[in-house]
């Protein structure tokens, strides 16, 4: 019988001190600059599945824009700060309360765009009637227009909006768009949407494209989820909605009958030029072409409302997550009421504890998400949530199938609200570019309620009680789900 000697001390003691050496790394190296739980989800990746954890870490463990990326950031702020310091940005209504000025205060530190008075804003729900609404301001373009939305497709719901851009290019108006690589790639129309730009002589690019092989590369999952339009300067639109039809093209949704419902709002006033500089700073940090011409605050003295508006960019292009403590604000400075949409609700420890906190303190708090998911591991991570939330007494309202509810916004009591592009979820505070507009004026909160009262006509409440009679298996996938979100 022919028996092997064979000596694996030396293997077992390299694996070993390779495992320990990866161990110590990682103590070392992730929990900085993270969030807690953020590191506590990446070390036990790599604690519990090695290869796999640290081949994730290696992809998508970086939060931040390269650093060239986030060097442009600071320029566009710098310049932004610069040209706006000594500017008159219309009349301010009185009586703001000291947080409000606070609040501000600290968006302007963190996004650089000031606050503007005299503006007019006009919510748009009608999906249809959104596109059109745009196209319509396109075609009244005598100069430029820019357009830059995460999702970007020609069909036969946007063919007006696009022909509306080959109108305004053929009478010699400068057209520029912005669509996100990664969510439009291998989508429906993709190519035949590029061809189409391309054929009406309009100037566009790619954001955040993931080239390798053109040197173009950061975290494959950053997203520019932005969605605005301005038109020479003087109307804009911004909110939820992208370009495309309501199924987004796709098989699974249109079997499924899915639809999205959005809020987009029309602007006028001195806040256009924030919304068209939010533009200007990713056309530069896709283009290395610095439009600052367009950058147009030669007439900001006045305007055709009475609302006061601030921009607030945000993104891994910031140091911090600027929209998240814009929420924060908001919700803590609270007196009476609060009401969320998100489609999209995974927070974070202090989000969670301040709208908790805001129940505790006698504050009627309302959130709309929407009874049926898209995206499932996103879907079962927010249901993580519900039972604590509905414990502390938040009404949580749940939009009826088969519609998506994808707006985003926040109203606190009677006077002050946001809408734009944010989630209230991780992702959008750490790694979407998200553009939102803080509104000081009870006619434009009051908007709002009419939006967030038909919204509320076509959901039905979710109670405790109902929460409490789901199936074991339901909470065990959510509570899974939940562990996934902190891979920031």
């Amino acid at each position: 019988m022919l028996v092997l000697d064979i000596d694996i001390t030396w293997p077992v003691l390299v694996l070993l001190l390779f495992d320990l050496t990866i161990r110590v790394w990682a103590i070392i190296v992730i929990p900085r600059n993270r969030r807690p739980t953020s590191a506590t989800a990446w070390l036990l990746a790599i604690y519990f599945i090695p290869v796999v954890g640290l081949l994730l870490f290696f992809l998508i463990g970086n939060p931040k824009l390269p650093r060239h990326r986030r060097k442009q950031q600071e320029q566009i702020n710098a310049y932004i700060r610069e040209r706006t310091e000594d500017l008159d940005f219309g009349t301010l209504r009185p009586n703001a309360p000291a947080w409000f000025t606070s609040l501000v205060g600290m968006n302007r530190h963190l996004g650089a765009m000031p606050l503007a008075g005299d503006n007019a804003a006009q919510l748009i729900s009608g999906y249809q009637e959104s596109l059109d609404a745009m196209a319509e301001a396109i075609r009244g373009a005598r100069e430029h227009v820019h357009v830059e939305f995460y999702i970007l497709q020609t069909d036969a719901a946007t063919d007006d909006f696009f022909r509306a851009m080959e109108e305004a290019t053929a009478r010699g108006v400068t057209v520029r768009v912005l669509l996100d690589h990664w969510a439009n790639r291998g989508k429906p129309h993709y190519r035949r949407t590029l061809k189409r730009l391309d054929a009406m002589g309009a100037a566009w690019r790619l954001m955040l494209p993931v080239q390798p092989l053109k040197g173009k590369w950061q975290r494959p999952d950053l997203r520019n989820h932005r969605k605005l339009l301005v038109v020479d300067g003087r109307v804009a639109f911004m909110g939820s909605q992208n370009v495309t039809d309501s199924t987004y093209n796709l098989k699974k949704n249109i079997r499924r009958g899915l639809h999205w419902v959005d809020l987009m709002v029309r602007l006028e006033g001195p806040i256009v030029p924030s919304v068209n500089a939010v533009f200007l700073s990713d056309w530069f940090s896709e283009t290395n072409e610095a439009l600052t011409a367009e950058f147009d605050l030669d007439d900001l003295r006045g305007g055709p409302g009475d609302l006061d508006c601030q921009v607030v960019p945000s993104g891994p292009g910031f140091d911090v997550e600027n929209n998240l403590k814009l929420f924060l604000g908001l919700l803590y400075a609270a007196k009476r009421k609060v009401i969320i949409v998100s489609p999209y609700f995974v927070p974070d420890e202090a989000l969670l504890l301040a709208i908790t906190s805001a129940c505790y303190r006698g504050i009627e708090v309302q959130l709309f998400v929407s009874e049926e998911g898209d995206q499932a591991i996103v879907y079962h991570a927010q249901r993580s949530y519900y039972e604590a939330l509905l414990e502390a007494g938040v009404k949580i309202w749940m939009y009826r199938k088969p519609y998506i509810l994808h707006s985003k916004s926040l109203t606190v009591d009677d006077e002050i609200a946001v809408i734009g592009s944010s989630n209230m979820d991780m992702r959008s505070f750490g790694l979407n570019m998200e553009i939102s507009l803080l509104v000081r004026g009870a006619e434009f909160v009051d908007q709002m309620r009419e939006v967030e009262d038909q919204y509320r006509s076509l959901s039905r409440e979710l109670t405790l009680d109902e929460w409490r009679q789901q199936p074991l298996r339901s909470t065990v996938l959510d509570n899974l789900a939940r562990l996934t979100s902190a891979l920031q």
